[in-house]
């Protein structure tokens, strides 16, 4: 696997790939990968000749008093399961590639970044949108991949893909989990022991919650349930339980549409996602 760090570099390493006529599948990180991140390498493999991942820890998607500065850094364990899954190329840009000084431009993604994490954590979204949209520029892919656990990040990506034209597919990829069912998180480090065991909460209370709201139940009653449940089971504080339409992300009680049932909580000073699709189930 090559690593490149330099914009000059990577530019003539796809200027190469695409004189080769290859397709390019991108998965961009910020890196501490897990096995839900392979799963991005694996499924970009099925689908591209060259699979390219970015490392970056992206300053502009952290907010005030937000995990920036201890934010897990893996470099060197990072690069070796991304050599073991296939990867061709890691793009690996220091800030100062990323955002050079004078940079000015911000990128931001109104409706879909509006509510949920829009509202909990301010500015991030544009952030999330301005590296995203430098990434798509400066690796030029065909496709990019991205996971189901950041729903709402996912929304933005496609919205602002749609918006300025960027001929590139956009593929998500199912949530990977934990045995125990807790979605796969980098900042799942930070919890250990008796915090550990009692994050399940969340994707237990958000299944709990879907499977009243498929099979009929009142939506209000089953949100409700959901945030009691996880105060008792020790979160400390719940941002939002919120059952939205899946495209607009517009709360919604429309069950002839998608609808999707999203969470953020906070453990142990550790901030937890997660979101489930609703099924609807036939009463007999």
């Amino acid at each position: 696997m090559q690593t490149i760090r330099q914009l000059g570099a990577l530019r003539a390493e796809i200027a190469a790939l695409r004189a080769e006529g290859a397709r390019i599948a991108l998965v961009p990180t910020m890196g501490a990968l897990h096995a839900g991140h392979i799963a991005l390498v694996e499924a970009a493999k099925r689908v591209a000749d060259t699979v390219i991942v970015s490392i970056f820890v992206n300053p502009r998607q952290f907010g005030a008093g937000e995990d920036l500065a201890r934010y897990p850094r893996r470099e060197v364990q990072d690069a070796r399961m991304l050599s073991e899954a296939g990867c061709a190329l890691l793009w690996l840009p220091p800030v100062e590639e990323m955002y050079p000084a004078g940079f000015a431009t911000n990128i931001a993604v109104s409706g879909v970044s509006e509510g949920l994490d829009g509202t909990a954590r301010p500015g991030h979204f544009d952030g999330v949108a301005t590296v995203v949209a430098k990434l798509f520029n400066q690796v030029r892919p065909d496709i990019a991949l991205f996971g189901e656990k950041d729903f709402q990040q996912l929304a933005v990506i496609r919205r602002m893909v749609a918006d300025l034209d960027f001929a590139i597919d956009i593929v998500a990829v199912p949530t990977q989990r934990e045995d125990d069912g807790l979605a796969l998180s980098s900042r799942n480090v930070y919890l250990a022991g008796e915090d550990r065991a009692r994050a399940v909460a969340l994707p237990r209370a958000l299944g709990d919650a879907a499977r009243s709201i498929g099979r009929g139940g009142d939506a209000a009653t089953a949100l409700a349930t959901a945030r009691e449940t996880l105060l008792n089971s020790g979160f400390d504080a719940v941002d939002y339980v919120a059952l939205v339409d899946a495209e607009t992300l517009v709360e919604s009680r429309d069950l002839s549409r998608p609808l999707r049932l999203l969470a953020a909580a906070r453990i142990a000073g550790t901030r937890l996602i997660d979101n489930l699709a609703i099924e609807i189930t036939e009463q007999g």
